[in-house]
């Protein structure tokens, strides 16, 4: 079930709020605040780019290599 339209462009102002808090930050506090604001940004990065692909692998249909090859064939 893929991120509601709603959710994802949730997701994606969140992230550019803090990228702008990030480029503040590596100008004024402690190189921890930047990492942990950096951190969350590739967490929201990873939420959004997981939810794709746990969409493909939902909508696989059995035999299908897809466009993931052969990975998920076992009998090869």
């Amino acid at each position: 079930m893929a991120l509601s339209q709603s959710v994802e462009e949730s997701l994606k102002e969140a992230e550019q709020s803090l990228r702008n808090a990030l480029a503040f930050a590596a100008r004024q506090e402690r190189p921890m605040v930047c990492s942990t604001i950096a951190e969350m940004i590739g967490k929201i990065e990873s939420v959004i780019h997981t939810d794709e692909i746990l969409d493909k692998l939902e909508n696989r249909k059995p035999g299908d290599s897809g466009m993931f090859d052969s990975w998920f064939n076992t009998d090869e």
